[in-house]
Formats: C-alpha cells, structure tokens, sequence
C-alpha cells in the first residue's frame, strides 16, 4: 500500500517552463486539477513531499495551500532526502511512489517500486518508469498519477465522499 508520494516540482508539478518578470521574480502555473487530487491523498490520511533541485518561495505557497507534508527545495541527492523522510515517517520504500521527469529524479526512482512520468519527461525517465502518464506535466500529470493510485489501493471510493455528500 502507498503511503507516501514524491513529487518533482519543474516539468511534472509545472510544465518545466519558468518566467521571469522585469522586476527579476519568477513566475510558475500550477494545475489546479493536480492540486486537487494532492489535497484529496493528504485528506484521505496519506502523505505527500515535494523533492526539487530548485528553490522557489511559490513552491512553498503552493505546498501549504495542499497541506504537503513535507517540502525540501535546492536538493541535489533526492535520493538521500527520500530515504531520511522514510526513515523519519517509518514509512518503507516499497510503500512510496515518486513522479519525476528527469535525470535527477532518476535516483529516487531506482529504490521504489513504484514510479510515475508525465509524457513530456526526459526519454529515459519515461521509458524507465513502472507507469508512463499520458497527461504532460503543469498538465495533470500528477492527477493522473493520483487518481491511478487511488484505483490500485482501492480507495476511489473515498476519495469520492470527500467531494460528493
């Protein structure tokens, strides 16, 4: 059972593109549709993380409006981070499941069993994983993923009473 997701920020929770504006701040979209199903895993007692080689204060924001458990930015050995989470949380890696789309996401999916790809991800990543997506990433990637999750570990059911009463 999959009791922790791993998520990579640009190109799977974005489309990978980032904007700067004239007054040097960046700018990121972020598809309501995956937020949606973050905070329905989080709502149905599961937890979330966020793993990015990148640092960016709408990460955060984002991270908080969803209740992600944990957010580690500017991280360069995913790996690592993923197996001091676990460690932490108790939680064996046979019971994560991670989305990523490239290269540095590559080691933590080496040491779970379960591994996800937007359909835009780096060749590799995408041929590597247990379950290529057909959504792009930024473009509910991480919803499909979820909602394949939720299926797999009969749970679809619950989610649904979050939304329907």
């Amino acid at each position: 059972m999959i009791e922790l997701i791993v998520i990579d920020v640009d190109g799977t929770l974005t489309d990978g593109k980032i904007y700067y504006t004239s007054n040097n701040e960046e700018i990121k979209a972020f598809n309501i549709k995956d937020g949606l199903m973050i905070a329905s895993w989080n709502r149905l007692g599961k937890k979330s993380a966020i793993i990015t080689g990148r640092i960016s204060p709408m990460v955060e924001r984002r991270a908080k409006e969803l209740n992600i458990t944990y957010v580690e930015q500017g991280i360069r050995e995913k790996k690592r981070k993923l197996e001091s989470i676990c460690k932490k949380e108790g939680i064996n890696l046979s019971n994560v499941a991670v989305i990523g789309d490239d290269m540095n996401d590559f080691s933590m999916m080496k040491i779970v069993n379960k591994t996800f790809a937007p359909a835009d991800a780096n060749t590799f990543i995408y041929d590597y994983v247990s379950n290529p997506l057909i959504k792009k990433g930024g473009e509910g990637a991480v919803a499909e993923m979820i909602e394949i999750l939720l299926k797999e570990e009969n749970l679809y059911e619950k989610f649904l009473e979050l939304w329907v009463k």
